[in-house]
């Protein structure tokens, strides 16, 4: 009777540790093919470098986005040190790396309206970091080659045998638009290429954001790397639970933490503030409460 008592218990305990053990490894990496993956990336593949890092390194915290995107759309009439401020001032729970997209409301709002997207964009590149890299370098080659991607007054375009696109000037990043339905297609007879993908939104980046990033952020493309904040990305799917970037320039609000009450005032951007840079023209200033203003060039 004792034995098969100590048998059942045995059995008891093994079980509980299986199931821990599973829930630990969680559920397996994702696999995606080729063929998708340049589809994943295809809308983000033609942005300069350091954004292009930066959203990718977001895209792997699915759960920030949406509320990022909408402190970013309330709070899009500050700029520069006066952002950076309200930033760190509000002390946001949202890691750095998607504090870092708040100059850009404009991509968080890409981000936010297709999260099935971000989410797979995050989930592939946690799992498989040098195949995402591969494909958007399959991409811009494809876009280089029909001429559609080249370098112009805003963006240095290199030839290879990695493709890098870097801003002219690095505290001004631009938001390229783009159709991936016409730019890494044959373009048809008589079609002007050099207006394929336009150039008219950037964000004015400068020393401010230095602390989320911005200062030393890039792509080691042959060592298939991501740098932000002058440190290699290791998030990976095996370690996403605990792995945390450094970042000492950023205070992360600890367990229990709650915010302080908003200082600022919320304005949402107007319809055509929104429509602007999706359409990649410079956005409109227009009069609000508070004065004049414009979106950060």
């Amino acid at each position: 009777m004792l034995r098969k008592r100590n048998a059942v218990v045995a059995l008891v305990v093994w079980t509980g540790l299986a199931a821990a053990s599973a829930f630990a490894q969680g559920p397996p990496p994702p696999s995606f093919p080729p063929q998708q993956l340049d589809q994943l990336v295809a809308r983000i593949a033609l942005y300069p470098d350091p954004l292009l890092a930066q959203v990718m390194a977001a895209a792997t915290y699915p759960n920030d986005i949406p509320p990022a995107a909408q402190w970013a759309d309330e709070h899009h009439y500050l700029t520069g040190q006066a952002l950076a401020n309200a930033i760190q001032g509000d002390q946001l729970p949202w890691d750095p790396s998607v504090q870092a997209l708040l100059p850009f409301p404009s991509v968080l709002d890409m981000m936010n309206s297709d999260m099935r997207w971000t989410t797979d964009l995050g989930n592939a590149f946690l799992a498989q970091q040098q195949d995402v890299m591969d494909a958007v370098q399959r991409q811009r080659a494809i876009a280089q080659r029909y001429g559609y991607l080249r370098s112009n007054g805003q963006i240095l375009v290199s030839g290879g045998p990695y493709i890098t696109i870097a801003p002219v000037n690095p505290g001004y990043v631009v938001v390229p638009y783009y159709d991936p339905a016409v730019v890494f297609f044959a373009p048809r007879p008589g079609f002007f290429v050099g207006g394929g993908i336009r150039f008219g939104f950037g964000v004015s980046i400068g020393g401010f954001f230095a602390p989320w990033g911005w200062g030393g952020v890039r792509f080691d493309w042959g060592g298939h790397g991501v740098f932000l904040n002058g440190a290699r990305w290791d998030r990976r799917w095996d370690n996403r639970a605990v792995y945390v970037h450094p970042y000492p320039g950023i205070r992360r609000p600890g367990p229990g933490f709650v915010r302080p009450a908003e200082p600022h005032r919320l304005e949402p951007r107007s319809a055509p503030e929104r429509s602007a840079p999706r359409e990649g023209r410079a956005a409109p200033r227009e009069a609000h409460r508070g004065g004049e203003r414009g979106e950060r060039r």
